[in-house]
């Protein structure tokens, strides 16, 4: 089968309005409710901040560890207190009966696996957690981790295991500059694992890192459409206070900050989507950053109006994704949890 070129050849019923298969379009289809992600902090650190590859952490990373919205927790006893805080942010959206225990702050599977299992545990056993989302790195997936999600997911077969890995790019140029500490391969072989585990990865890339064109961009699409993964997070990259790139950014802003405006970034975004695999879930588009930390750009900083310019340019334009995707070049093994 040849690029498809018309919306029909899509399950657009199931993209619910959108331009794309949303996380949010996925929930809905899968417990017929909008379903929030509570965001946790585990009180782990990372082997990019620990001294064991550096203790800078990634280039762009906040002191938060990427989770700056993250509600804290020190101890698995703590974890309903902080859960409960977390939906109390979420108090001002209309949620349903069942949230999303998200561990989002520095490395989630970094650190000892009693500690992982027990706060794993105290998330899955909740009635109001429909599933966990674990963000953590390729190389911090021992065998022993490894084998304590294969046991949590035969103990819970009704609620969902998701591991979000960050790649970021796939140019190792870009790897380097940004200090994130592991080998393509390696992020192949742990993707492999969580594969043959039935365990759905969500895989992070930046959009916007220095030196980096729209082809190496398109490149990294194209390499994710024939990996087994299940959901994409496509990151707007943001200049944080504290962070080694807000120093760059103050010497070359123009050299740091790819996207001057937002009609720059929905042309890069917008292809991304047009040769995303029509099956991967798209986690996010553009992402948050809190207003006090953030530097540039500062238009992203009005999340709705930029997914509304992304929906109205999509239409005018009618296009989609997986519209210039050739499913001929697709070695894609679909896993237990998809729908398409």
């Amino acid at each position: 089968m040849k690029n498809k070129e018309q919306t029909a050849s899509f399950p657009s019923a199931l993209w619910h309005g959108k331009p794309y298969y949303s996380l949010d379009a996925y929930l809905k289809n899968t417990y017929g409710e909008k379903i929030y992600k509570v965001a946790l902090n585990a009180g782990l650190t990372c082997p990019n901040r620990d001294g064991r590859l550096d203790t800078r952490g990634c280039i762009f990373c906040s002191k938060g560890g990427s989770g700056d919205f993250a509600a804290p927790l020190s101890s698995p006893e703590e974890f309903r207190a902080a859960f409960l805080s977390g939906r109390r942010r979420l108090a001002y959206k209309t949620a349903g009966a069942k949230f999303i225990a998200y561990f989002q702050a520095y490395t989630n599977t970094y650190g000892p696996v009693s500690y992982l299992e027990a706060i794993y545990r105290v998330a899955l056993e909740d009635d109001s957690v429909a599933g966990i989302s674990i963000a953590t790195r390729p190389d911090c997936l021992p065998e022993e981790v490894l084998a304590l999600l294969k046991k949590l997911k035969e103990d819970y077969p009704h609620k969902f295991i998701w591991l979000e890995l960050g790649l970021q790019t796939i140019r190792e140029q870009s790897a380097v500059f940004i200090r994130r500490g592991y080998s393509l391969s390696c992020f192949e072989a742990a993707l492999d694992a969580l594969h043959d585990l039935s365990l759905p990865v969500i895989v992070h890339l930046i959009l916007g890192l220095p030196g980096e064109t729209k082809a190496d961009t398109l490149s990294a699409i194209s390499y994710l459409n024939r990996l087994p993964v299940w959901g994409i997070k496509l990151q707007l990259l943001h200049i944080l206070k504290d962070t080694d790139l807000a120093e760059l950014y103050f010497e070359n802003p123009q050299k740091i900050c790819a996207f001057p405006d937002k009609e720059a970034y929905l042309d890069l975004l917008i292809s991304c989507i047009e040769h995303l695999r029509p099956d991967m879930i798209l986690h996010r588009v553009t992402g948050d950053a809190p207003k006090s930390l953030l530097i540039a750009p500062l238009w992203s900083g009005d999340k709705r109006g930029v997914l509304n310019a992304l929906h109205r340019t999509m239409k005018e334009q009618g296009t989609f994704q997986g519209r210039l995707y050739n499913e001929e070049r697709m070695v894609y093994h679909a896993g237990p949890t998809d729908t398409l």
